[in-house]
């Protein structure tokens, strides 16, 4: 990732309980960072997870407007029962 590269940063104000900035600085604390990385991480994770939502939508709704061939599921399962490695 190239989040390290110098960039910009702008201050953003965000009201949180005390109970959760007590756990945001223990979390901080035990990880060796500042509750400020903490809370970047934190953002780049949720962005992260909803692209990769957005793209498992993307694939379903793909598969429903053209769903696979059965006959190439059934030669990739027999390909694949072929090849695996008996554990």
């Amino acid at each position: 990732m190239l989040y390290h590269m110098v960039m910009s940063r702008r201050e953003v104000l965000v009201q949180l309980d005390d109970e959760l900035v007590a756990r945001l600085d223990r979390l901080a604390a035990a990880a060796g960072i500042s509750r400020s990385e903490l809370l970047r991480r934190g953002a780049l994770a949720v962005l992260e997870a909803a692209e990769v939502a957005e793209a498992d939508q993307q694939l379903v709704a793909a598969y429903r407007r053209q769903p696979q061939d059965p006959a190439i599921v059934e030669a990739a399962a027999r390909l694949a029962a072929r090849t695996a490695p008996e554990w």
